[in-house]
């Protein structure tokens, strides 16, 4: 449902009259791939080794993530 909302949205702002709305409709579609990339990538995973072992590793890795986003997080708050 996003990737079709992203596509919906990038066609209206290719056929808005500023240039930068027709830019940014362009540039939203060129991010198309990354998300299909990873939805084949993960039913790939899933097939080839069993759900609960990827959903294992998906979670290490949203975790870490979110870790280094607090990480962040602080260190920007503690620089201002």
């Amino acid at each position: 449902m996003a990737l079709l909302g992203l596509i919906v949205s990038s066609v209206i702002m290719i056929n808005q009259n500023g240039m930068n709305q027709q830019l940014q409709g362009w540039v939203n579609l060129l991010w198309l791939p990354l998300p299909m990339i990873i939805i084949i990538i993960d039913r790939v995973c899933i097939r080839k080794y069993d759900l609960k072992k990827v959903n294992k590793t998906e979670s290490y890795i949203l975790g870490s993530l979110i870790l280094l986003l607090l990480i962040n997080y602080v260190r920007i708050q503690s620089q201002l």
